[in-house]
Order: C-alpha cells, then sequence, then structure tokens
C-alpha cells in the first residue's frame, strides 16, 4: 500500500509539463503527516508542498467518508470531527481551517453527486 506514492511519482516524473509536476509532487506527497510520521519521505510541516497537505484531507476526507469493501462510510460528522481533531498532527492547521471555510461548497459538491454518495 505505502508504495503507491513512489510507483505513482515515477509513472509522472520527468515531464516539464505544469500540470504532470504538479501530479508528480502530489502523488509523491500526499501521504506526507505534518508531525513527520507520514510516508514516503518522513516530511514534516511546512517541508511538504501545499499540494500535498491539501490533497492529504481531500484523499482522507474521500476515503472515511467512502464504503470500501473492508468498511462501512462514516458519517460526515464523524469525518469533519476527525479532519479537525488531526489538525497539528495529521494536517497542516492552516489547510483544515481553509477546509473548514470551504465545507459548504464542499458538502454542496459531495450531496450533487448522488451516483457517487448514495453509499454514504
Amino acid at each position: 500500500m505505502k508504495t503507491h506514492t513512489t510507483i505513482g511519482g515515477k509513472l509522472l516524473e520527468g515531464d516539464d509539463s505544469p500540470l504532470l509536476t504538479l501530479a508528480h509532487e502530489i502523488a509523491l506527497t500526499h501521504h506526507e503527516k505534518w508531525d513527520g510520521s507520514g510516508y514516503p519521505a518522513g516530511l514534516r510541516g511546512e517541508n511538504i508542498p501545499l499540494s500535498g497537505r491539501i490533497v492529504a484531507i481531500a484523499d482522507v476526507f474521500d476515503a472515511l467518508t467512502s464504503h470500501r469493501p473492508y468498511k462501512k462510510a462514516w458519517t460526515l460528522d464523524s469525518a469533519i470531527n476527525y479532519i479537525n481533531e488531526e489538525a497539528d498532527h495529521h494536517f497542516d492547521p492552516q489547510v483544515v481551517a481553509w477546509f473548514n471555510d470551504a465545507l459548504e461548497d464542499i458538502l454542496k459538491i459531495y450531496r450533487s453527486h448522488p451516483e457517487i454518495t448514495e453509499d454514504r
């Protein structure tokens, strides 16, 4: 499981396209944690690119609120509470604040896709 970051990074490296450069950065850093306990490089704080810090929250929110064969989806409240509880540990506290500021819009988008959210 942990190798998907480096595999994705390798697949996306070597292109000077701004989009693929950003995708490469995200692939390598979206599982790093603010407190340095993430992977693959154990980056900490602002050493994690902002793109990775933003996608980390989006990735966890999606994972928590999605039904998987091995787990039921969390409620929206539970997922939102988890993200807030993990500010300054898993997540950049400033990015968590931005998540909360944008939450109304995030939930509007979330609820506009019943084909995705019907099992949630």
